[in-house]
C-alpha cells in the first residue's frame, strides 16, 4: 500500500510521519525515540546520521556536523575532517539517511514526500533547501512552512472553526517562528491561508536554552575548565558528556524544580544545583523577545490579539513551562499546547504529502504548495544507492545558487564538499571555514568561556561571555546572525501569494570581506509596497545604537562614489541610514524610529546596489567591512 512521507528538518533534532490509509503516524527513525538528532558523521565513504553518529562524536569530533541548518545561507563552509561542506550538501547526507530509513522500515519508496522549513525563509534560503533536495536525488518534493504544518495539524485533531484565526508560535531546537493563518474551507480539508508576513528569530531555540545552562556550570566551576587541555582525548569525552548532562538538565526542568548536574572531568568531580527559577532568568530575556515577534506577526496580518481564536504551541522547546505562562499572559488568549509538540510538523507535513496524492488522482489539481521538480511522476524518486559513496567525499566546489531559479534552468549542484573557502560563482562569499564536530566545538567553548546566549536584536544575556571566535560554530552562536524573515516570499507555500507576486528578488550579493567586524546583505527584495527588505548577517560585533556604539550603515552606491567612508560622517557627506536592530533592515520598523529605504528612494539618486558597512560609535565607517547587492528591478 502506497503511503506519503513528510520530513521535519530540525536544527537540534529531525523527525518523520508517514500517511496511510486515512492515517499519520510518526516513523521511529531511531532506536530510543522518533526523532533523531539532525547529526552527520562522514567518513571515508560511510555516512551516519543521528543516534549513530551522535555516539561516535565524542571519540571521532572532527568527522561530525550538528546544527548545519542554522547554516543555509550562510557563505562560510563548515570543517568536517578539514574538508569544507556548505550546509545544504550536510542536510541532503541527512535528507538521504532518513528517507533511505523510512524506506528500509516500510518496504518500499513513498508515494509522495513534503518537507518543511521555517516560515521566515525567504526565496535565497528555501532555493538552498532545493538544492540539498536535488542532492538528496528526490524529486516532485512538496514544501510547506512549519507553522501551516503543525496548524494542520492540530486541525486534525482539534475542531478549529472555519474562518478563525491561529497564532502559531514555533520554538523549536534552533529557530523561532511566528505566523498568523486563517482555517478555510478546502472541500472538507483542513487547509490554511497565512495572514500577513511570518516573523521569526533565526538564533533562537533550545540549543541557546542549553548553552545558558553550560555557562552557568563554567561560571560555577570558575577556571577548571580553562585548564583542559583540548586535544586530550579524555578531556575531550568529558566534555562532551558533561554537555550532555546539562541539556539533559535543562529538559528535566520543564517538571523538576531542581537538578543536579554531574561534573566528572580529569581535574574535578563535583555536582553543580540549578533550579527552574535560576534557568528561567537566564532564558526570559529570549522568550520576551518571542512575545515581541510573536505581536509582530500578528500586527502584520492586520489584527489584534483579542481576535486571535488560540496560541498554539508547537516545538520541543515550547514545553518549557514558563513559554506557556508568558505567551497567555501578554496576549490574553486561549493557549493550547500541540498533543505531540515534538512531532507536530512533522505529522502536519505527512498530511501535506498525502494530499499531493489525492490531487494526482484528480488531473494533479494541486493545493497552492510550493513544490521542487515537479515532474509529474506518481512516486518521489528515492536513490537506490546510500546518499554518499566514495566519490561523493572527493573534493569539488560546490555552488550557490540565485536566488529563486526555474528549476528546469538551474545547473545542477554537485553533492561533493567544497574545496575553496571562497566562492566564485557570485554568491555571498565564505569566510573562515567553520570547525565542527560535538566533541571539539564544546571544548573550544568552554576551554575558551565562550559559549553565550543570545535572544533576538543582539541584546546579551547579562551573564554572557565574550563571542565566540569564527573557527567556533555549534555551541556558541554567532553574534547577531540575523534571520531570512518576513520578507514576504513564502506566500505560496502558504496559499497567500498575492504580495510575493508583487515582490522582486536580487542577484547574489557581492562577496563579504574577510575582516574582524563585518556587516553584509545576504538577501535583498523590493516588496509589494516599493520599500525594501535586506536581510543581513553581522561577525565580529553586536550592533548597537543605545548606547551608541559600532553599529550599521546602509547606503546606496550611487551615493558614495569610490570612497566608502563617504557613507559616514569622515566622509564628504550623503543619505545613509543608522541600524542595528531588528533584522531585516526595513523601509519601516527600526528601533527608535529608524527608517531604511525604498525602491523610489533609488530610483532618486540612481542607485544600482545597496550597501552595507560597519561604522563606529562617532558614525565613521570601517572600510572593507561590508558589501553591496544589486537592487532587483521589475
Amino acid at each position: 500500500m502506497s503511503y506519503a512521507l513528510g520530513i521535519d528538518l530540525g536544527t537540534t533534532y529531525s523527525s518523520a510521519a508517514i500517511h496511510r490509509d486515512g492515517r499519520v503516524q510518526v516513523v521511529e527513525l531511531g532506536t530510543r525515540s522518533a526523532a533523531i538528532p539532525s547529526v552527520v558523521l562522514l567518513r571515508d565513504d560511510t555516512v551516519l546520521a543521528g543516534e549513530a553518529a551522535q555516539r561516535r562524536s565524542g571519540t571521532e569530533p572532527r568527522r561530525v556536523a550538528r546544527e548545519f541548518k542554522r547554516r543555509i545561507g550562510d557563505p562560510t563552509p563548515v570543517l568536517v575532517e578539514s574538508t569544507p561542506y556548505s550546509a545544504e550538501a550536510l542536510t541532503a547526507r541527512l535528507l538521504g539517511w532518513i528517507v533511505e530509513r523510512v524506506v528500509e522500515r516500510e518496504g518500499g519508496r513513498p508515494a509522495s514526500v513534503a518537507i518543511s522549513h521555517p516560515a521566515n525563509w525567504g526565496p535565497y534560503k528555501v532555493d538552498l533547501l532545493r538544492q540539498a533536495i536535488r542532492l538528496a536525488d528526490l524529486d516532485d518534493v512538496e514544501l510547506v512552512t512549519e507553522p501551516e504544518a503543525a496548524a494542520i495539524h492540530y486541525a486534525s485533531q482539534e475542531r478549529v472553526e472555519p474562518g478563525s484565526s491561529i497564532a502559531v508560535y514555533d520554538l523549536g531546537g534552533g529557530t523561532f517562528d511566528a505566523a498568523v493563518l486563517r482555517k478555510s474551507s478546502d472541500e472538507g480539508r483542513d487547509s490554511f491561508e497565512s495572514l500577513g508576513r511570518p516573523e521569526g528569530i533565526e538564533r533562537l531555540g533550545g540549543i541557546d536554552f542549553d548553552a545558558a545552562v553550560i555557562s552557568h556550570v563554567t561560571r560555577v566551576l570558575g577556571g577548571t575548565v580553562e585548564e583542559l587541555d583540548p586535544d586530550d582525548s579524555v578531556a575531550l569525552q568529558a566534555l562532551t558528556r558533561l554537555r550532555q548532562d546539562c541539556v539533559d538538565a535543562k529538559e528535566a526542568l520543564s517538571t523538576d524544580v531542581d537538578v543536579s548536574i554531574p561534573v566528572l572531568l580529569p581535574n574535578v568531580q563535583t555536582d553543580v544545583r540549578l533550579t527552574r527559577s535560576e534557568l528561567e532568568s537566564m532564558i526570559r530575556p529570549a522568550l520576551v523577545d518571542s512575545l515581541t515577534t510573536l505581536r509582530r506577526a500578528i500586527r502584520s496580518a492586520g489584527m489584534e490579539p483579542e481576535e486571535i481564536s488560540t496560541i498554539l504551541l508547537v516545538g520541543g522547546s515550547s514545553r518549557i513551562p514558563l513559554v506557556a505562562q508568558l505567551v497567555g499572559n501578554e496576549f490574553g488568549r486561549p493557549v493550547a499546547l500541540d498533543t505531540d509538540p515534538t512531532n507536530s510538523v512533522a505529522l502536519g507535513t505527512a498530511l501535506v504529502a498525502a494530499r499531493q496524492i489525492e490531487d494526482e488522482a484528480t488531473d494533479h489539481d494541486t493545493a497552492g504548495h510550493d513544490t521542487t521538480d515537479v515532474t509529474g511522476a506518481p512516486a518521489a524518486a528515492i536513490p537506490s544507492t546510500p546518499p554518499a559513496s566514495e566519490s561523493d567525499l572527493e573534493p569539488e566546489p560546490d555552488p550557490k545558487p540565485e536566488p529563486e531559479p526555474e528549476p528546469e534552468t538551474q545547473t545542477e549542484p554537485a553533492l561533493e564538499p567544497e574545496i575553496e573557502p571562497h566562492l566564485t560563482d557570485g554568491g555571498p562569499s565564505s569566510r573562515t571555514p567553520v570547525l565542527v564536530g560535538a566533541g571539539l566545538a564544546v571544548v573550544a567553548a568552554l576551554v575558551a568561556g565562550y559559549l553565550v546566549f543570545r535572544g533576538s536584536g543582539g541584546d546579551p544575556d547579562p551573564v554572557q561571555a565574550a563571542p565566540p571566535p569564527t573557527e567556533i560554530s555549534t555551541s556558541g552562536p554567532e553574534p547577531t546572525a540575523g534571520p531570512d524573515p518576513t520578507t514576504g516570499s513564502e506566500g505560496d507555500a502558504l496559499g497567500n501569494g498575492d504580495d510575493v507576486e508583487a515582490a522582486v528578488d536580487a542577484p547574489a550579493p557581492t562577496p563579504c570581506p574577510d575582516a574582524p567586524a563585518t556587516a553584509c546583505i545576504t538577501d535583498l527584495i523590493v516588496e509589494a509596497d516599493g520599500s525594501l527588505t535586506a536581510t543581513y548577517v553581522t561577525s565580529g560585533y553586536t550592533p548597537e545604537l543605545e548606547p551608541v556604539s559600532d553599529h550599521i550603515h546602509f547606503y546606496f552606491d550611487s551615493v558614495v562614489g569610490d570612497d566608502e567612508r563617504n557613507a559616514g560622517t569622515a566622509g564628504s557627506g550623503g543619505d545613509w541610514r543608522l541600524w542595528d536592530a531588528p533584522n531585516p533592515f526595513r523601509a519601516t520598523g527600526g528601533e527608535q524610529g529608524r527608517t531604511g529605504y525604498t525602491i523610489a528612494d533609488a530610483d532618486a539618486v540612481g542607485a544600482e546596489q545597496l550597501c552595507s558597512i560597519v561604522a563606529d560609535p562617532n558614525h565613521a565607517v570601517v572600510p572593507g567591512t561590508g558589501n553591496c547587492m544589486a537592487i532587483p528591478r521589475p
